[in-house]
This record gives C-alpha cells, sequence and structure tokens, in this order.
C-alpha cells in the first residue's frame, strides 16, 4: 500500500479519534484540526522517504502534538502559552501506538453537540469532526456555498473556545439531557440521510449508524444510547424496500423480502437489551413503535398507547401527529380527526400532515376536504412521494365520482385504507 493510500485509510478510520485526543491535549479546537492537517501533510513526506512506520495512528498523533508546539511558539503571545507548550513536550516525548492513542472522542461527541450551540451547527461540526466529513461534503448535505459552512465551522470552533464550553463528559445530574442532545443530534443526520439518501456522496443513514455504534461502546449500559441504535438499524433494514419505480412504498406494501433481517434482528435484539435495563426514554419508546409497525398485522392500539407515552416527553405536534395516525388505524377516527384539526395552525407546511388529514378525510366521508388536503400534500412532497399521492389522490378521484354518481345509502365513503407511510416519520 502506497503511504498516499495508507495515510488516507488511517485518516478515514482515526480521525475522530486523533482529533480528540489532539482537543484533549492541545485545548483548543482549531489548533487541533491544524495541527493534524499539518502532521498529514508531513507524513506523506516521511512515510515516502523513509518508509511508513510501524504506528501509522501514534506518528501521526506524535507529529501533531510537535505540530501544535511549533504553532504555539510562533503565536506573538508566546508567554502565556508556556504551560501548554511544557505539557504538549511532555506528550510528544512519549511514544505512542496504535495500542496507546487515547480515545477521547465520548468528550468530542458532548463537545461537538452541546446544547450552547444551535442545531444546525451541532450536526456539521459532528459530522465534520467525528465523522470526517470534509467541509465540502457538510456543505453539501445543507446544501449550502463551502464558505459559508466553513465559515460556520470556525465560528462554532471560536464559539467554544470563547465561551469555555467543557471538552469534558457531563456529571451524572447532567448526563440524560445532555446524552438526549447528543442522540437527537444523531437522529437528526439519520433521518437526513433517509429524507435525501447518499446523494451527496455520503450515506449520512451510515454516518448515523456509526456513531450510534461508537456511543454504544464508549458509553455502555446506556438503555438511551440503546433504544437510539435499535431505532436506526429497525428502521434502516427496510431500506431496500422503501421505493419502486421512483415512487415510495408504503410500509404495509412493501416487500418484506428485501428487508435486512440480520440488521432488523440485531436491532430487535439490542431494543430487549435496553427495555429489560427498566428505564425507559423517548428512543427507546421510538425503537418499539418501529418495531411494532414492522409486525403484521401491526398493533395500533400498542403503537397509541406508545405515542402518548412519547408525548410525556417530547410534547410536539410531530408526536401528536403520529399520535393522531395510530388513534385512526386503532379505530379511533373521531379522537384522531379532533387531533387533526387542533394541528392545522401548527403543521400546516408540513407534508405528513396533509397527507393524514387526506387518509382520514376521505374515510370520514369528507371527500372534498380530502381531496384539497390531497393537493397540499402532493405540493409539498417530495418526488417520490408525490408520486406515491398523486396515485392515491387520482384513487380517491375516482371513488368521488362513482360516490356523486351512486351515493352509499349512508354517505360514506369507505375507500381502501392504505397506511400511507408518508403519514408517519419513515417508510
Amino acid at each position: 500500500m502506497t503511504p498516499q493510500a495508507l495515510l488516507s485509510r488511517v485518516l478515514s478510520e482515526d480521525r475522530g479519534r486523533l482529533l480528540a485526543a489532539l482537543i484533549s491535549r492541545v485545548g483548543d479546537f482549531q489548533r487541533a484540526e491544524d495541527a493534524l492537517q499539518e502532521a498529514a501533510a508531513s507524513a506523506l513526506v516521511h512515510w515516502g522517504r523513509a518508509g511508513v512506520p510501524a504506528s501509522p495512528t501514534g506518528w501521526l498523533l506524535r507529529a501533531a502534538l510537535r505540530k501544535a508546539i511549533d504553532g504555539y511558539r510562533r503565536d506573538t503571545t508566546l508567554a502565556r502559552h508556556r504551560d501548554a507548550i511544557a505539557v504538549l513536550a511532555e506528550e510528544e516525548a512519549a511514544e505512542p501506538d496504535p495500542q496507546t492513542v487515547p480515545d477521547d472522542r465520548l468528550r468530542l461527541i458532548f463537545t461537538c453537540c452541546h446544547p450552547a450551540l444551535e442545531e444546525k451547527t451541532r450536526i456539521a461540526l459532528t459530522l465534520r469532526s467525528l465523522c470526517g466529513l470534509t467541509t465540502p461534503q457538510v456543505a453539501a448535505v445543507f446544501l449550502d456555498v463551502e464558505a459559508t459552512m466553513g465559515q460556520r465551522l470556525s465560528r462554532a470552533k471560536a464559539k467554544i473556545a470563547a465561551a469555555r464550553i467543557p471538552y469534558a463528559i457531563p456529571g451524572p445530574e447532567d448526563l440524560p439531557e445532555r446524552l438526549n442532545s447528543v442522540l437527537t443530534v444523531v437522529y437528526l443526520i439519520f433521518t437526513a440521510g433517509y429524507a435525501q439518501g447518499p446523494a451527496t456522496g455520503t450515506d449520512l443513514c451510515d454516518e448515523a449508524i456509526f456513531l450510534a455504534r461508537l456511543l454504544q461502546s464508549l458509553a455502555p449500559d446506556q438503555p438511551e444510547v440503546e433504544g437510539a441504535l435499535a431505532l436506526l438499524l429497525i428502521t434502516h433494514a427496510r431500506r431496500a424496500a422503501r421505493m419502486r419505480q421512483g415512487e415510495t412504498v408504503a410500509l404495509s406494501d412493501q416487500d418484506r423480502a428485501l428487508w435486512d433481517r440480520a440488521l432488523l434482528n440485531e436491532g430487535l435484539a439490542i431494543l430487549d437489551t435496553a427495555t429489560a435495563r427498566r428505564r425507559p426514554g423517548p428512543f427507546q419508546i421510538k425503537a418499539a413503535i418501529a418495531a411494532l409497525q414492522c409486525q403484521t398485522p401491526a398493533d395500533w392500539p400498542q403503537i397509541a398507547a406508545l405515542y402518548l407515552g412519547l408525548y410525556r416527553h417530547e410534547t410536539t405536534p410531530v408526536v401528536r401527529l403520529n399520535l393522531a395516525v395510530a388513534l385512526a388505524e386503532a379505530g379511533s377516527l373521531p379522537d384522531a380527526l379532533a387531533i387533526l384539526a387542533a394541528l392545522e395552525a401548527s403543521l400546516t407546511d408540513y407534508q405528513p400532515y396533509h397527507a393524514a388529514c387526506a387518509e382520514y378525510f376521505a374515510r370520514a366521508g369528507d371527500l372534498t376536504k380530502a381531496h384539497a388536503a390531497y393537493d397540499r400534500a402532493v405540493a409539498l412532497a417530495t418526488p417520490a412521494d408525490a408520486a406515491f399521492l398523486s396515485r392515491r389522490r387520482a384513487h380517491l378521484a375516482k371513488k368521488k365520482a362513482e360516490h356523486d354518481a351512486r351515493p352509499s345509502p349512508t354517505g360514506r365513503y369507505e375507500g381502501t385504507r392504505a397506511r400511507s407511510s408518508s403519514l408517519r416519520e419513515f417508510k
């Protein structure tokens, strides 16, 4: 393997670990990144001339520490850096090897996902630091210009330094709240990947699963971490069946032979482990809902009960929408319609809300309102969802024409009870 290929592999596999170790010692996000970048450039020269070292990861850490010392010495305020230089010199004198390079990534995750940073910044910084995405790749995730994303990342690092955001694992009293913030970032990365696919050249679903697995290894016995990982695995196991000829496929209509059974079974086993700890939380509840939706038939009364429990943790309009869907599927259509009516103002631009209204207005016999809701849902949908919803709208129009020509004795529309995956967060 050429030095360049080896360096690329090491940085791909261990960049987060190296950066975390450097930040822990240097105490400055930007200095650590600069030092690692300079060390990588030196590696290409030295490895090409003297051969690849026995410990490439350890070599990079030691070289980066040396670069950080040089950076401090170049600083015009050298006097105030003398203590830092002494500490780094002591670290650099040690000969690290792959087995002794410390793993401070858990501290790095909590720093990147600190509540003092806005949500978009937390996601971007996590992708850049822990997953090793380049700034152009991170920019592509958000459809931003590279320079704009670079400025965002620079401001985030400056804020971490100026606000003295601690590079540390929270204490027991703060861990649950802070851990939820971290898991929310991982979840948002996954949902972004679920919506856009690997169109940017990076599969964000895989990156989110990597982060969840990393959290599980670094913070074992945390049921919410296990719940989050189980949720991602159960959902990702269905990825091959979600689309057919460019159109979204409802969960109830998916070809289950296409599901990744190994991934699904792993997720279910991890969920069992989490729930056995008897410390329930929102991510465990979401994973349990995903697991129940995979059953045939789905246990909608139990799903509705779980959404009620989730709403106690997350009092959001989207959770209430999902509760309405579950109640309707469980046979409580009037209750579902009451919730949908109450959500109109808060979810006016949310496509799944209008898809849900279309389905349940139709079931209630209000075909005019159902058709209007489909129009709004299609206008807000992605191309794949729009194709699915347009077909449902056409089916409704046909039924409406039949209904108008030959009204039923009750005047009630009894159309197909398709459980659109677009009504829920995941397909």
